[in-house]
């Protein structure tokens, strides 16, 4: 769902120099500012995820060589994504808001060959030490693989009968996926990571769209991970995916709805035929997801969402949004009769996620509900908060874990 476009981490900055004669006490620094901490890590065995990241990135100790290329790379790829996103000159001209907008592809498109690069150089590390607290097995007898195969839903057992190992996963998806991290710890796929142990490609840009993620562009994008793999060269076991709240919401919101009517029930209040056709181009792109899969990786298992009950309360986040507020004002909504509704349009694209998920190789996770309906439970109207976040992650890793006993913590 929707969010603030990505901002380049800061850089650390010095504290202020002390004089002799009246020490300054020292101050703590800021999440945002603060110079990473050094991660001592064993020079044998298995490692952490965070060991891992602290490796490739280099800021552990010993330094490991590729952590310490990656890490001068990353800062000047943030410098040249910092420049990119510098304001426009006023006033702005056609020509300078072209020149953004290329510059802003040019960033998104850098942003995913860091994510690339980082996830490949922290998962041949994990393949070759291990993952700690994951228990190194044997492949399983055939016999075995085809029973855990049919429950599964999988229609081959090339992801099953490679080698043991931590779990192979992407994710492509929304703000769900792709939440703002400083301040905040950003959305479920880095709580997901810890909780798995293993590192999660994030393909994810905040505000995607499910029409656009299977669009052009994009479906090429996906096509190319499902055909070639894992960047190991082995299939992905798992593909998370998350979208559709944005095809829902925001200014098309106004089409769906009926003018306000306290005699009417929710789903009344609904346009059910514009709405429904709605839906009906977001499940299009979920069955064309799922096609693809079957064609490119039928061994790799796809998992879904439905997100949770938002709150149309009017707030947004980092000057984007509200989303769901403005339309039901101008329809002449209250609060409880807003949030009732939004609960509805949720609820049906629940149920059309459910139906999907009959099909081999698919799971739905339930995330509606977890999350208590008052307004803590979430950040802005369409994102949780940061222990709303927590709660979905564990959802998540309940259903992972499930499916591949093993290959993720417990």
């Amino acid at each position: 769902m929707p969010t603030s476009a990505k901002k380049p981490r800061q850089k650390s900055g010095r504290l202020a120099g002390r004089t002799a004669a009246k020490p300054v006490a020292k101050k703590q620094a800021s999440p945002t500012t603060s110079k990473p901490q050094t991660l001592r890590v064993p020079a044998k065995g298995p490692l952490t995820l965070k060991q891992a990241r602290a490796l490739v990135m280099g800021t552990s100790e010993p330094q490991h060589a590729v952590g310490a290329a990656d890490a001068v790379r990353r800062r000047s790829s943030r410098a040249a994504a910092k420049a990119a996103v510098a304001p426009l000159p006023v006033p702005a001209t056609p020509q300078t808001v072209e020149t953004a907008r290329r510059l802003l592809v040019l960033q998104q498109q850098d942003e995913l060959k860091l994510r690339t690069n980082d996830y490949k150089a922290t998962l041949t590390l994990l393949q070759r030490r291990g993952v700690k607290g994951l228990a190194e097995k044997e492949p399983p007898a055939k016999a075995e693989t085809a029973a855990v195969s049919k429950r599964r839903g999988t229609r081959s057992l090339t992801a099953l009968t490679v080698a043991p190992g931590p779990l192979r996963v992407f994710a492509e998806g929304d703000s769900w996926f792709d939440y703002p991290v400083p301040l905040f710890g950003g959305g479920v796929i880095p709580r997901l990571e810890e909780r798995l142990g293993v590192p999660i490609l994030n393909l994810a840009q905040a505000g995607d769209e499910t029409r656009f993620m299977l669009g052009v562009k994009q479906r090429r994008l996906i096509s190319r991970h499902l055909r070639e793999g894992c960047p190991d060269g082995q299939p992905w076991d798992l593909m998370l995916f998350s979208g559709g709240g944005n095809d829902l919401v925001d200014e098309p919101l106004a089409l769906w709805l009926r003018p306000f009517d306290a005699t009417k029930s929710p789903k009344q209040l609904l346009n059910q035929s514009r709405f429904g056709t709605a839906l009906a181009m977001v499940k299009a792109a979920y069955e064309d997801l799922i096609e693809l899969r079957n064609q490119l990786s039928p061994s790799t298992h796809l998992a879904f969402h439905g997100y949770d009950f938002a709150i149309p309360d009017g707030r947004g986040v980092c000057h984007l949004g509200p989303w769901l507020k403005p339309a039901f004002d101008l329809h002449g909504y209250n609060l409880a009769t807003s949030t009732a509704v939004v609960k509805e349009m949720l609820t049906q694209f629940a149920a059309m996620l459910t139906v999907l998920a009959k099909r081999p190789g698919v799971t739905f996770i339930k995330t509606q509900g977890i999350l208590p309906p008052v307004k803590t439970s979430w950040h802005s109207e369409l994102h949780p908060s940061k222990s709303g976040f927590n709660q979905v992650a564990n959802q998540f890793h309940t259903q992972i874990k499930a499916l591949f006993a093993g290959r993720v913590l417990p």
